[in-house]
């Protein structure tokens, strides 16, 4: 869908980086190892965004990092595009409304670190969901995103010590 609608591969990437997740942050280094681009063309989309007003900045010693400007007027409408590119909308909607018991969902993986991928990894949080249900949710879901979704489910209590071990996971519905 962006592809049609913007043609630079490199700033399509950035905008799923910081406007998927609006507490990534990141660094030109970083955002070359993530992308496997060359630093100028990140750069240059880097700045154009910045001037824009859609990215800030600040120095972490000798390290500028950016993040997305959530004040922006356009931030939350950027937000639910890349959302809505990703398909998260869909997979969330789908699965929330038929599924019962479930307390909340947060996405983990490289689409919480802003990394577009084929596959989405999430999380349901809740008790006495009904499995193969939800696997047949997975399944239309799949067929309408064309993305693969890996999810894992638990219990309210279990959530909290994997929480730790999953610092960048970003909450997407909560009960």
């Amino acid at each position: 869908m962006l592809d049609a609608l913007i043609i630079s591969k490199t700033r399509i990437k950035l905008l799923m980086k910081f406007f998927l997740n609006s507490a990534t942050s990141s660094y030109l280094r970083d955002l070359e190892s993530d992308f496997q681009e060359s630093t100028n063309a990140i750069r240059i989309e880097l700045n154009r965004f910045e001037k824009a007003g859609l990215l800030t900045s600040s120095f972490s010693g000798n390290k500028k990092m950016f993040f997305a400007n959530t004040r922006h007027p356009l931030f939350n409408d950027i937000h639910r595009i890349i959302i809505k590119h990703v398909g998260i909308d869909t997979v969330t909607e789908e699965i929330i409304n038929k599924l019962g018991g479930l307390k909340k969902v947060y996405l983990t993986g490289s689409f919480s670190r802003g990394i577009d991928s084929h596959i989405i990894d999430i999380v349901l949080i809740g008790e006495d969901i009904d499995k193969n249900y939800l696997l047949t949710l997975v399944e239309k879901a799949e067929k309408l995103i064309h993305r693969k979704i890996r999810y894992m489910l638990m219990l309210p209590e279990e959530y909290e010590d994997f929480r730790e071990e999953e610092p960048e996971a970003f909450l997407l519905w909560e009960m």
